[in-house]
């Protein structure tokens, strides 16, 4: 099987990444240090390639209308022009179909981004939809074609100085932007580049969008501006000790995304529907996302791994783990009975044996700060 690369991929070559084959894409996974790259998104800025991924572009009188019933959670939150939102779009069974950031650009124009592995799902199922409501809209994948975009995320406490260095047009126009915004500049050097205050790294920063052969120039630039490519390995890293969700990993079309902690990016109070919402409501929460530190030697936490409450038949299962290299501890997410509270001892099985680990709360790292322990 041939595997997909993004605009970058004679730039990661040339800086000797080690690619591997993430769900058919060829990704790199480190430059040589992963630890290394891990600690330069939380102390100083670091960067990755994020045109895997797919903007999606929907445009039309309607644009609005649609998306509140694609959406779970309610863009009437967004009235201001710029403003994101992070929802899930689930199926009719209250599943999760992606998770995604909407940006409201104007009435006829949202912009969405979705996940690298669900973007051909995602466009189809929107289509559907738009075919099925005689919305009329335009939907408009932006990852192929000639009019492709891509994107690059800069991450971490210098991450804006640095791109207002590379960009110097993006700071009058992002300078005051809040986190979860996004503005548009003009470059002289790259053309027209979407900067957006999001990430998926628990630091600050902006992930930024440009015409995809713009792409391999923008990543020099930052890179001889002193921003530290990263692979996959320190995204994966920085995102669990941030607290996010893998789609795939921590949630999916087989989970409900009440029980993987993602409450909070679902309107059910407001009388709009939306596509899997009386299934949502049916089921109700069963269980509930938490934070796990691993207290005993012997082992590392892993994605599927058993957790066992004391006092009870019910169990749990990690769904993401990892050694954090930000708090030197063998850290989880997890899924676990709702009579579990935060500062209850677990025990996960790992090798035939039953270690202690601590139930935190999320997010394990934030901003450079450790504030689970």
């Amino acid at each position: 099987m041939t595997l997909k690369a993004t605009p970058l991929n004679n730039a990661h070559r040339a800086a000797g990444a080690r690619m591997v084959d993430f769900g058919g894409w060829d990704m790199p996974v480190n430059y040589g240090s992963q630890i290394e790259e891990h600690h330069a998104v939380r102390s100083d800025v670091g960067m990755f390639d994020v045109a895997h991924m797919c903007v999606v572009d929907i445009k039309g009188d309607n644009v609005r209308a649609f998306l509140r019933g694609l959406l779970a959670n309610n863009v009437d939150k967004l009235q201001v022009s710029g403003k994101a939102l992070y929802s899930c779009m689930l199926n009719p069974q209250g599943f999760v179909i992606d998770d995604l950031i909407v940006y409201f650009i104007n009435e006829s124009w949202f912009r969405l981004v979705v996940n690298a592995g669900t973007a051909e799902k995602d466009v189809a199922w929107m289509q559907q939809q738009n075919s099925a409501t005689n919305s009329g809209l335009t939907i408009t994948q932006r990852r192929d074609g000639a009019n492709a975009m891509a994107l690059i995320a800069v991450q971490g406490p210098n991450a804006r100085a640095k791109v207002w260095q590379v960009i110097p047009e993006s700071q009058a126009a992002s300078a005051d932007m809040k986190p979860f915004n996004v503005a548009f500049a003009q470059s002289a050097v790259f053309g027209e580049a979407m900067i957006a205050r999001t990430g998926y790294t628990g630091e600050d920063g902006f992930e930024i969008g440009v015409a995809a052969e713009q792409a391999e120039a923008l990543w020099n630039a930052l890179t001889a501006a002193g921003v530290k490519p990263a692979g996959l390995g320190a995204r994966d890293t920085l995102r669990l000790e941030a607290g996010m969700n893998l789609y795939g990993q921590d949630m999916d079309e087989t989970v409900n995304p009440l029980d993987a902690g993602l409450a909070w990016t679902i309107d059910l109070v407001s009388e709009r529907d939306f596509i899997g919402k009386a299934a949502l409501q049916s089921m109700g929460q069963n269980a509930q996302f938490v934070g796990l530190i691993l207290r005993e030697k012997g082992g590392v936490l892993r994605a599927h791994q058993k957790v066992i409450v004391a006092g009870t038949d019910a169990t749990g299962e990690i769904t993401s783990g990892t050694f954090s290299p930000t708090m030197q501890q063998a850290i989880a997410l997890a899924r676990v009975p709702m009579n579990v509270a935060v500062g209850d001892t677990v025990h996960v099985e790992i090798r035939d044996k039953k270690l202690a680990a601590s139930v935190v709360k999320l997010p394990f790292v934030r901003n450079g700060k450790i504030l689970a322990v």
